[in-house]
């Protein structure tokens, strides 16, 4: 109901008080009242964003996004530098375990050159040479698995790159946020400025310039009277 009517209604005099005031229509929810299903997922008859909380900041989630990726990311190559120098330790032992070992072939051979009858030369020949052979295998793994470590943390490094796009997205979105408030920005303060007209003459909007509770009120005043 505009002004307007709402002041034709009253000079009328023929305002029914008995009359049952017709119910408003339900007004819909604001976005604070909504779930967070409403303020995550976007919909077809969604008008509004969600509301400026701390949980829905962009920049704010972003600088989160950024220094936990950079922490986690540090963490990582933390990790990964340890197991690369317990890796590089393991193979300068395994190395003197296999020169050990070569060395018992070396024996044993020679051994069962000289005795070739006594069974028990052969036999720690054979499982030397069957050793050996093992410790070459050990050898190839840990050396396959150091390169498989050295190209992880290669893989990493996206990460920082990542890392980076995201704070040139950041400084764009500042940088906007910026301009956008001087351009409109104006001579005076909002609080030195005048109220503007909720309806003028010619305006199409079917919203109430007077809500329903106000006109409620405004009636029984005139009941009580």
């Amino acid at each position: 109901m505009t002004q307007e009517e709402l002041d034709a209604l009253m000079n009328s005099g023929d305002i029914d008080f008995e009359t049952e005031v017709q119910e408003p229509e339900a007004v819909p929810k604001s976005p604070e009242s909504e779930t967070s299903e409403w303020r995550y997922r976007a919909a077809a008859t969604q008008e509004m964003p969600p509301p400026a909380t701390e949980d829905n900041k962009m920049v704010h989630q972003l600088d989160d996004v950024t220094k936990e990726s950079e922490e986690k990311a540090s963490e990582i190559f933390d990790i990964i530098e340890g197991i690369s120098n317990e890796m590089m330790e393991h193979e300068g032992t395994l190395q003197e375990v296999i020169a050990v070992t070569a060395s018992n072939v070396a024996l044993f051979e020679t051994l069962c050159a000289r005795f070739p009858d006594v069974v028990t030369f052969r036999d720690q020949l054979e499982k030397n040479e069957g050793a050996l052979g093992q410790l070459a295998q050990i050898e190839t793994l840990l050396q396959n698995s150091s390169d498989s470590i050295m190209n992880v943390m290669d893989i990493m490094q996206y990460q920082d790159i990542h890392r980076q796009k995201i704070e040139r997205v950041i400084n764009i979105m500042r940088a906007l946020s910026s301009y956008m408030n001087r351009l409109f920005e104006g001579k005076f303060d909002d609080e030195k400025r005048v109220s503007s007209a909720t309806h003028l003459p010619g305006d199409t909007t079917t919203d109430d310039v007077v809500s329903s509770e106000d006109i409620e009120a405004l009636i029984e005043s005139f009941g009580r009277s």
